[in-house]
This record gives C-alpha cells, structure tokens and sequence, in this order.
C-alpha cells in the first residue's frame, strides 16, 4: 500500500478528481495548502502599490492505493495537473505501514 500525495494549482482540481475517478479512484482527501518552490511567489498590485506574494495557493491531494494502482494515479495526476509552467506541483509517494477503516475495523487494502 502507498500514500500519494500530489501538491496542485487549484483550478486543476475537479479536472484530476475527474481523472482519477475514470480510473476507479473512489477516495481522497483534499485540503487547502499555501507555499513556494522554484516561484518564489509573485508580484501583485493592490490600490496601486506593489507588494509580494511568498506563499501561494495550491491543494494538497492525499489519496491511499494499492501498490498496483499508484503508479497509474502518478501518472494520471501528472499529466492532468500539468499546464507546463513554473509552479505546476509535486508529487510524492510513501509505503504505507497500515491502514484501518475506523467504522468496520478493516484492515489493510480492504481499508482502502
């Protein structure tokens, strides 16, 4: 089992879940996330003065997959999320040790 989690610019969002769904991704968790990589941030004007933008938005995806199935939503995240610009996100994933359903008590790949 692998935890994937994939960093994405915000409006790719509904276009991976759709993705991922397609693929018979049933479950993810999503949550707002604000940072920087190679960006840097940004330069924005507000009433007229100009100031910086460090941390910028993004999402966090976090979704639990059998080892046979990870690397088909790596993929299919990667070539969804991408716009080809600076800034299009990461991907990362771990083993995971153990998975458990808290309602059922299932364990393992019948948790996910």
């Amino acid at each position: 089992m692998q935890l994937i989690i994939a960093i994405i610019k915000p409006f790719k969002l509904e276009e991976v879940r759709e993705a991922l769904a397609a693929i018979g991704v049933s479950g993810m968790t999503v949550s707002e996330a604000k940072g920087f990589g190679r960006q840097k941030g940004q330069t924005e004007i507000y009433r007229g003065a100009e100031y910086a933008v460090n941390m910028l938005p993004k999402v966090r995806l976090e979704i639990a997959a059998t080892a046979d199935l990870s690397p088909q939503i790596v993929e299919t995240i990667r070539q969804t999320a991408n716009t080809g610009s600076i800034g299009d996100g990461k991907i990362f994933v771990l083993d995971l040790a153990g998975v458990s359903r808290i309602r059922t008590g299932e364990t393992g790949e019948l948790a996910i």
